[in-house]
């Protein structure tokens, strides 16, 4: 949705700018006007000042921590008793990114008005998820701000640790992938040819292993190479086109689930996600079936999203939600055992959240495993790709000699 910047007159006579989200210039001029301010200039913002503040924000904060610290800050004060719009007036005060400042100010100045937070909060869906408007409108119908901003703080923190842990475990091998990828290259295109270039100048045939290396050194030294890349952009963007369907996504979802050692892991990783999320979301006082059209906005797994909506409508028609998300391949008989226990019990909040827990605490265990695994296999592949080149360089000198002996 396009962004606007005003120039307005507020209600007092005073003068009044900022910035607000509308579908077009007569419906920004129009939510103005209901907030009491007349606007005298409405400009759309173009994409390159966004695109500029997404470019330079890897220099920044991520905004994943800028926002966990703003909800963290909001639960703070409004539990101190701070007024709703006095607490994002402070905030606003105290934030430095131009782009968060703005959202701020055009969502407290909506409320000053009389909409309501989560209204607001929806205009922006690059900051706050469907999680999280869905837990601060509880909060907001209940009176229960301040502890609703604290649970989804604490979801979100949650939430970036199990991502950085597994961020962190990657990092050393695609490191090391990357500077093998770049020795190989330097020694295919530098190395290699020179050393070939010698041999056949004394009319020796050369081995095949080093023929087939001078085969891959003319590809990526001469036109072809461009025509490879051509091709390989071609392949990424006709997967990504069939992976943007529904079909492309139901596969994809499939296969990770069925990838030896990893697919196992990831289907970890979804349970978790959907036990956590669910959890959190009826700790904070959504019904079951508003909690699970959440939860299947953000499952990450194309099956998993198909479990939990066959388990809404289940719950709509009066029904248990283990059997569907049994059936659904994802989860496995003893953890749809334990959602009927703890449905039965009533103690689904706790059950699912115990789940959660177990299902990081084993995952941490098995990356742990596997990123130590991982790390001696790549050098070893990396040690032995570099003796290949390595004897594919040699070897024709190895023969000459001998036959100048």
């Amino acid at each position: 949705m396009p962004r606007y910047h005003y120039i307005a007159v507020a209600a007092d006579g005073k003068k009044a700018k900022g910035t607000i989200t509308a579908e077009s210039p007569y419906a920004a001029r129009k939510q103005l006007r209901v907030r009491n301010i007349h606007p005298t200039s409405v400009n759309e913002i173009k994409g390159t000042t966004e695109g500029s503040g997404r470019l330079f924000g890897i220099f920044r904060k991520s905004s994943k921590s800028q926002l966990i610290d703003f909800t963290r800050q909001m639960a703070t004060l409004l539990n101190s008793g701070i007024k709703l719009t006095e607490a994002l007036s402070v905030l606003i005060l105290q934030t430095s990114d131009i782009r968060f400042k703005n959202t701020l100010t055009d969502i407290r100045d909506r409320i000053v008005t009389g909409e309501s937070l989560t209204d607001a909060l929806k205009d922006y869906s690059d900051y706050f998820d469907v999680i999280y408007i869905s837990m601060i409108r509880v909060g907001e119908v209940t009176g229960s701000l301040g502890p609703n901003f604290a649970s989804v703080a604490n979801f979100m923190e949650k939430r970036q640790k199990v991502e950085s842990k597994i961020i962190t475990a990657m990092i050393y091998p695609i490191i090391l992938i990357i500077f093998a990828f770049f020795v190989v290259i330097f020694l295919t295109t530098a190395v290699i040819p020179k050393i070939a270039k010698q041999i056949e100048g004394t009319g020796q045939e050369l081995p095949w292993i080093t023929q087939a290396l001078m085969n891959v050194s003319y590809v990526l030294t001469s036109y072809w190479v461009f025509l490879v890349i051509g091709i390989i952009v071609l392949l990424i963007w006709g997967g990504k086109k069939f992976l943007s369907t529904k079909k492309g996504a139901y596969l994809r979802d499939k296969m990770l689930l069925s990838i030896p050692v990893f697919g196992p892991i990831i289907k970890q990783r979804v349970i978790s996600r959907f036990a956590s999320t669910l959890s959190a979301l009826l700790g904070s006082g959504l019904s079951m079936a508003d909690a699970l059209k959440a939860v299947s906005e953000v499952t990450g797994n194309t099956l998993m999203k198909d479990a939990v909506q066959q388990a809404r409508e289940r719950i709509l028609a009066g029904a248990d939600i283990a059997t569907p998300l049994r059936d659904s391949g994802v989860i496995g008989p003893a953890i749809a055992h334990m959602v009927t226990v703890g449905e039965k019990s009533g103690e689904l909040e706790t059950m699912l959240r115990n789940i959660s827990e177990n299902l990081e605490s084993q995952t941490d265990t098995v990356i742990e495993r596997l990123s130590a695994a991982i790390e001696p296999v790549i050098i070893i592949l990396i040690a032995g790709l570099v003796g290949i080149i390595a004897i594919a360089m040699l070897l024709p000198i190895l023969q000459l000699s001998a036959e100048t002996l």
